[in-house]
């Protein structure tokens, strides 16, 4: 991509919190800008600015050890308009490769605003049908789905308009693709059942499913230094359930089909903040 293109916009929402959003987020941002490309990252939770302190963490970390380290260019978002966050995008991403955006964990005019045009779409879920109700509502006795819930009707019309638009504005088609977060402490019989509703939804709206991250204490343990599985030698030692995990996230980041730029060496300067 050129310094002239319009960044792919990668758009993490889901309005429930605690599905592993900022996390995935992060390290989906640092795993492109290993692979060469430039990032951009806009937070749009001014109060929690999980992502934002994240990054900011990890400036000061390569700062106190004298490291050099690939990150992305990031800012939060506190304006007041849909304007307002369309010129911090074009700030943010003047140059960029990719423009990720965390959202918050909650309805918000702002996270509908980025959702409704990004490039991809990935809506992290852990695997319970408490979070599938974002998306769609089962029946209590034959788990079947009865209806899109309004966050998947948003998106199905956002999708079709895009279509629409796809050839006279030179855009991607969005893609969706929701995440399955934290699958291993479910009961057989409940993930057939989470299983069948979800491949039942995707086909009716069309969105992807990927395997996630599954929880681990590891995430939780790097955020103060803003590391992420992937800087080797920066961790220290690591047990195979940290190596078990880095694969997990190296196999998310290629399952996302994202249109990688031509082969350029990581601009590991990538450290300031708008």
């Amino acid at each position: 991509m050129s310094a002239t293109t319009t960044p792919h916009r990668i758009v993490f929402a889901n309005e429930k919190g605690g599905t592993g959003k900022s996390t995935t987020a992060v390290h989906v941002a640092i795993a492109l800008a290993y692979q060469g490309a430039r990032v951009g990252a806009i937070d749009l939770d001014p109060r929690q600015r999980t992502l934002h302190r994240y990054l900011e963490n990890r400036a000061e970390t390569t700062k106190r050890r004298a490291i050099d380290l690939p990150t992305a260019r990031f800012a939060v978002f506190d304006g007041e308009t849909t304007e307002d966050l369309d010129e911090l995008a074009a700030e943010v991403g003047e140059g960029m490769d990719f423009i990720i955006y965390d959202t918050p964990g909650r309805d918000d005019a702002f996270a509908r605003h980025a959702a409704t045009g990004a490039d991809t779409l990935v809506t992290p879920l852990n695997d319970s049908f408490v979070d599938f109700d974002l998306i769609g509502q089962v029946d209590a006795e034959t788990f079947k789905v009865r209806r899109l819930s309004f966050y998947a009707e948003l998106i199905w019309e956002a999708r079709k308009k895009r279509a629409m638009a796809t050839i006279q504005e030179n855009r991607r088609e969005m893609d969706w693709v929701v995440v399955r977060n934290r699958t291993q402490h479910i009961e057989a019989r409940n993930m057939r059942r989470l299983d069948q509703a979800l491949t039942e939804l995707s086909k009716r709206v069309g969105f992807r499913i990927s395997h996630g991250l599954s929880e681990r204490v590891i995430y939780r343990e790097l955020f103060p230094s803003g590391l992420t599985l992937l800087d080797k030698g920066h961790l220290g030692e690591l047990g195979t359930s940290h190596l078990v995990a880095r694969q997990e996230l190296r196999a998310l980041v290629a399952s996302l089909g994202l249109p990688m730029p031509a082969a350029r060496a990581p601009e590991l300067a990538l450290t300031a903040q708008v």
